[in-house]
């Protein structure tokens, strides 16, 4: 599975992420990542990105899909990160977690810290960063629900701490979930909540344009995995938009 160019012009590139590509960041070199995304591009999209002084704007984890922003020149870094510590930046995620989240529609506040028993994971504690996520349950099938996230901020490994806070993890999140089939020895359709990767998926961006007063709007299509599980769980696409 490759990455894909879902936007370009001259000054920013917003790319499709595959799952399993890693986008941190070492100190010793800080362009590692953002290399890494491009030369996981098909031949033609790599030739035309390669040439850029490319600045990747933000991350997502190895097992997420979907949209990262890739700027093309300095100063469209500089705007697009203040963009983002304003809050400016409108993220929207989708995700398949176990059960069926009550109210269908509301948000997590947990604050969130690294978990210092285990340097890869993070944890909800009182004395963490604050951390926002709204979201809402699109669709319900037995065992999981297909929900929407915004996150209002952007901690590290957010989403997937306050789902499992929740007790409404991520199919296919063994570093927050546990058992993979917790709960669903006896389910028809047990292998298909068997995923190869998190079922979590960056799918829409919408970033104002201070040129023109508008905003901009990129979404990325989900993964054939992703939409298999869908599929036979029996969801049908119901990707609108709420208003929060």
């Amino acid at each position: 599975m490759r990455a894909s160019v879902v936007y370009l012009d001259e000054r920013l590139a917003v790319i499709n992420k595959p799952p399993g590509l890693s986008l941190a960041t070492p100190h010793s070199d800080p362009d590692a990542a953002v290399r890494r995304l491009i030369e996981s591009l098909p031949g033609e999209e790599f030739a035309s990105l390669d040439v850029s002084p490319l600045r990747l704007v933000h991350r997502l984890d190895a097992g997420t899909t979907g949209l990262v922003l890739v700027a093309r020149d300095e100063q469209m870094h500089r705007e697009l990160s203040q963009l983002l510590s304003r809050r400016l930046i409108e993220k929207t995620y989708l995700a398949v977690v176990w059960g069926h989240p009550r109210p269908r529609m509301s948000r997590y506040e947990w604050p969130i810290t690294a978990d210092r028993r285990d340097r890869r994971r993070m944890k909800t504690e009182a004395s963490g960063q604050e951390a926002v996520t709204e979201y809402r349950v699109l669709a319900t099938a037995a065992h999981v629900a297909l929900v929407e996230l915004h996150p209002r901020t952007g901690r590290t490994h957010q989403l997937r701490v306050h789902l499992s806070r929740a007790g409404h993890w991520i199919v296919g999140d063994d570093l927050y979930g546990g058992a993979r089939h917790r709960g669903v020895k006896q389910h028809p359709l047990q292998d298909l909540l068997n995923p190869p990767h998190l079922l979590l998926h960056a799918w829409r961006l919408e970033l104002p344009d201070s040129s023109t007063m508008s905003v901009r709007k990129f979404e990325a299509p989900l993964p054939d995995y992703f939409q298999q599980v869908l599929d036979g769980l029996g969801i049908k696409k119901a990707l609108q938009i709420s208003s929060f």
